[in-house]
């Protein structure tokens, strides 16, 4: 149920019934954009936003899809029921253009097998509908492609235009004849031709020589300069022709009759072919206007609720960007023990424009269009939206603005319940302050107790502070700059806002000594109070940014994380390569220096104890030591780097080898152990069925005994030093595990940001010795869940997670279990 009667109008839903009509190509759509109308029908709203939603894809990816001759013929099909009736020429010729029009996209949507289709709802859509190609091959055989009936859409037909063709012919040439003859004597001038008039052709003479030329006067110009005179000699011929056009027209009468009692039979088919034509228009509106407004089909639940993130008003969002200014974004979230907010702030500040955008979005989505909201919000589906807003004074029923409000929650209160949203502007207003908000604020207990939803903006304290006292209802706020005195036009769920009455006053320079009376009148409680609230805006913005500045921070860290890991496996890709190359080098020299030796060797044998040549030989291999030591000096560096890189490797086995006979020790009470993979050292208290009590500083942790390994005497004293700083640091820890609480919101985080804060909770929780936490990340699509969870499987401290039961959140939570 929608109220009031001019809801549409006061939501702006109106205009975009206007831009939807604009979009269409035809009637059709037009028509089907007058019925449309809000439903509360799951299936339906979902049906519709699917359609769109693939014929979004339709326009962005494919570029054949068929969009000429969208035309309504659906007139001309009526009205030739009755027997002895025809369409008519042109009707025809837009019936064909039309069936071929639906008959392209049948086959467009059907080019793939349903179970292959990437278009499932529009293929099923196009179901069975007709597409006639037999009638279309009946209409092709009558006209040609321009639309005018063939010579050959009858042999009588036919002949009477052979003979027209060739009686015309005779004229023509006869003509032709008498006005050369008229042209030599100087009784017409040289470029005058046959014209025609009435239907018979005729030649143009001055008024002058009219007598000169036998034949009948049908016509003369405006000036009168000129008549028109059919000679004798054509009248007869003339007159054929004349009879011969009544054949012709008599004929395609009688060939349009034909085959309109051919068509009279389908006409309640094609009918509904058009009402394909006419959804398909329709549709492909929705999705250019869906596409105009960056609009996509959110995630609907059969549920109420309103979890929305980056919501933009369609209509002032085309407004900005004709002059080039942007929409600032409505988060908004409406569910569970938070389902009435009571937005306050200053006058001009957004109120309106946020309560409008709620009711115009939520109102377009179960109407089956697309909106322009961010791809993680999530949308519920309502019975009854209702509203109140704006000055609804009658003359007429002798209603002022306030009794038209009355009448109004008179109406909300009788038919309110936990399937309607209330939208309510300026609730309470419009008579005496006092008596005003008490009546609102009875009226908004009794909204809380059928639990319905809404949203409230208002002025009074009294409702600022009834929402703060009961559950069901949560203030919200219209941010303001106080420094800037500007609306920020943002809205901040928990806490209420002020309405920044007195800098307003200020900053418009209106006397201080009215503003300090007027401080006087209120009281110092209110005045208080209004900078409490403007006090808390403040610092809420002011660690909002501060969040926002860490995570682009830890993000820009990040980035030079993974660039100085990319430029350390460049580095060791050089390194190993250098080495390569070393190794290579050497073995070249080596190999040549065995060659000389051999050499020389074989020189010595052969000469025999000749002692020229003995002495020439070992000379050489002298001198060429001597080279070889010079062109090795360069390697040295080298050999010895290798020689560092073995005595490494060497030191690195002996150390698994020592770590390997470490863990074949069994482990016992009063032993020195460690977590395998970490360097905190703490003493084993106890052991209790494969699992061990361990302190590690201040802190006891219960630890399976597989996942320690033991420690050495000697061992214990090299990392005093470690031990040293983990017991200065055990204050920190024993602060932490105060303060650490077992549940993270990640919800409305993007992915990275999620990841991040779940991996320094969970390591917060091992470090702390929680045995149990929770990670609230919401339902959604189920892509924050995963992320996480994927994450969860590679901890080593996680033992087990698991939805946490349905009753306190299901899918939208996760329990860890750690070690």
């Amino acid at each position: 149920m929608i109220y009031p009667n001019n809801f549409e109008v006061k939501i702006g839903f109106n205009k975009i019934r206007q831009l939807l009509s604009a979009k269409c190509l035809s009637p059709l759509g037009e028509e089907k954009v007058s019925n449309l109308a809000f439903s509360s029908d799951f299936s339906f709203i979902q049906s519709e936003l699917s359609q769109t939603e693939e014929f979004i894809r339709i326009i962005q990816e494919e570029d054949n899809f068929p969009t000429n001759y969208f035309i309504d013929v659906r007139h001309s099909l009526k009205s030739i029921r009755i027997e002895g009736t025809w369409i008519d020429e042109s009707a025809l010729f837009d019936l064909r253009r039309s069936l071929q029009t639906i008959r392209d996209i049948v086959s467009f949507l059907k080019k793939e097998e349903e179970e292959n289709t990437p278009y499932p709802h529009l293929y099923a859509l196009a179901g069975e509908i007709a597409v006639f190609p037999q009638l279309l091959s009946q209409i092709d055989h009558i006209l040609d492609k321009f639309g005018k009936i063939k010579d050959n859409a009858s042999p009588e037909l036919s002949r009477i235009r052979r003979e027209i063709t060739h009686v015309s012919s005779g004229i023509s040439k006869s003509l032709n004849s008498i006005l050369r003859s008229a042209q030599s004597e100087g009784l017409v001038e040289k470029d005058v031709t046959p014209t025609m008039r009435d239907g018979r052709l005729v030649i143009p003479v001055a008024p002058a020589f009219k007598r000169r030329i036998k034949g009948i006067v049908h016509d003369e110009s405006a000036s009168g300069k000129t008549v028109f005179i059919e000679p004798a000699e054509v009248v007869e011929a003339n007159n054929r022709i004349r009879e011969l056009e009544s054949e012709e027209r008599r004929e395609i009468i009688k060939i349009l009759i034909s085959f309109t009692d051919t068509l009279r039979p389908l006409v309640p088919d094609i009918l509904q072919s058009y009402e394909f034509l006419a959804t398909i228009d329709f549709i492909r509106a929705k999705a250019s206007l869906s596409i105009d407004l960056g609009a996509i089909r959110p995630i609907i639940e059969d549920k109420q609720i309103i979890r929305w993130y980056r919501a933009k008003h369609p209509l002032l969002f085309i407004s900005h960007r004709k002059q080039n200014k942007e929409i600032v974004p409505l988060d908004i979230e409406l569910e569970g023990e938070n389902r009435l907010l009571i937005i306050s702030g200053p006058n001009a500040g957004g109120k309106s424009v946020c309560l409008k955008t709620v009711g115009l979005l939520q109102y377009m989505v179960q109407c089956g269009i697309p909106i322009p909201i961010d791809e993680r919000s999530v949308v519920g589906i309502f019975d009854n939206i209702f509203i109140d807003i704006g000055d609804e004074q009658s003359i007429e029923n002798d209603l002022s603005t306030y009794s038209s409000h009355l009448t109004n929650m008179k109406f909300f209160v009788r038919n309110c319940d936990k399937k309607t949203i209330l939208l309510i502007d300026e609730f309470g207003g419009g008579t005496e302050p006092q008596i005003g908000g008490a009546i609102a604020e009875s009226l908004l207990k009794r909204f809380n107790e059928k639990e319905a939803f809404g949203v409230i903006t208002t002025h009074y304290q009294n409702l600022k502070h009834f929402a703060n006292e009961n559950k069901g209802v949560i203030n919200g706020a219209m941010l303001y700059d106080r420094h800037l005195m500007q609306p920020l036009f943002t809205l901040s769920i928990g806490n209420p806002g002020s309405s920044f009455a007195i800098e307003i006053a200020r900053k418009i320079g209106l006397p201080e000594d009215v503003i300090a009376d007027a401080s006087d009148i209120v009281g110092s409680d209110y005045i208080n109070m209004d900078k409490y609230l403007q006090d808390i805006v403040r610092d809420k913005r002011y660690w909002e940014t501060k969040r926002q500045n860490i995570r682009q921070k830890e993000k820009r860290l990040e980035e030079i994380t993974e660039n100085y890991e990319t430029d350390l496996i460049s580095i060791e890709k050089q390194r190993k390569e250098i080495l390569r190359q070393a190794k290579s080098e050497a073995e070249r020299i080596l190999s040549e220096a065995n060659a000389k030796i051999e050499n020389t060797i074989r020189t010595i044998r052969e000469a025999q104890a000749e002692k020229e040549k003995t002495k020439l030989a070992r000379q050489n291999l002298s001198e060429f030591k001597e080279g070889l030591n010079t062109e090795t000096e360069i390697d040295d560096k080298i050999a010895r780097k290798i020689q560092k890189l073995k005595d490494k490797e060497k030191n690195k086995k002996q150390k698994n080898k020592a770590t390997e006979k470490r863990q074949e020790v069994k482990i016992t009470i009063g032993d020195n152990v460690r977590m395998k993979g970490q360097n905190s050292i703490g003493e084993v208290l106890d052991i209790q069925k494969g699992n061990a009590i361990v302190a590690f500083g201040m802190i006891k942790s219960t630890v399976k005994l597989e996942s320690l390994e033991y420690v050495s005497r000697n061992q214990v004293k090299k990392e005093t030093k470690v031990t040293t700083v983990n017991a200065i640091s055990s204050d920190n820890i024993r602060d932490k595990k105060l303060n650490f609480k077992q549940d993270i919101d990640v919800r409305g985080m993007r992915g990275d940001e999620a990841l991040q804060a779940v991996m320094y909770f969970i390591d917060d929780a091992i470090l702390v010795g929680m045995s149990r936490v929770r990670i609230l990340h919401g339902t959604g699509t189920g892509a924050l869940r995963q992320i996480i969870r994927d994450y969860l499987r590679t901890v080593p401290g996680v033992s087990n997670y698991q939805d946490e039961h349905v009753q306190f959140g299901g899918a939208g939570i996760t329990v860890i279990d750690l070690e």
